[in-house]
């Protein structure tokens, strides 16, 4: 996570750095990401990058928690499993809140590439339960990565999704 120096900019500098860090890490994969491009397009010198985070992994988790808050529909932060019409409401509007935010490429990417870099990782926030609860978050995980990456498939992917929450949660 992106260090105290880093916390402690001013939100118009700090906003212009996570610009260049969505920026890098919609058009390339982790992997493939480099510090030169998100320097240069935030103005900012090498070692200020490393000042404000450890390293490019860092920097992706960061801004991957930063999309997630901006995103995120809570779908199992009740102490109770919902409905399966809840779930599934919840997942569409999860993803037309995606697909209509700057974050889009960004999460398409993630579920493309950079989710298998970032697997143990990935999403620290959000625990299961239990064993039922964990299966609600699997099935809704995969319908929205089915949804962004086939896009054309996306009411399909929901009403499979719906059908197996119902058998799950009866």
């Amino acid at each position: 996570m992106p260090s105290a120096t880093f916390q402690n900019l001013n939100l118009e500098k700090k906003n212009h750095i996570n610009d260049a860090l969505l920026t890098e890490f919609s058009n390339h994969s982790l992997a493939s990401a480099q510090v030169a491009r998100i320097v240069k397009q935030a103005a900012i010198a090498r070692g200020a990058f490393y000042k404000y985070f450890d390293n490019l992994q860092d920097a992706y988790q960061y801004l991957y928690h930063v999309a997630i808050k901006d995103i995120h529909t809570p779908i199992t932060r009740a102490n109770h499993l919902l409905t399966a019409d809840d779930y599934v409401k919840q997942i569409r509007d999860f993803v037309d809140e995606i697909n209509g935010s700057r974050y889009r490429d960004f999460m398409k990417l993630h579920f493309q590439t950079n989710e298998g870099l970032l697997r143990d990782e990935s999403n620290p926030m959000i625990k299961p339960h239990g064993a039922l609860e964990w299966g609600v978050m699997v099935l809704s995980h995969e319908t929205i990565k089915d949804c962004l990456l086939q896009p054309a498939k996306q009411d399909e992917a929901i009403e499979r999704l719906a059908k197996a929450l119902s058998a799950l949660l009866q």
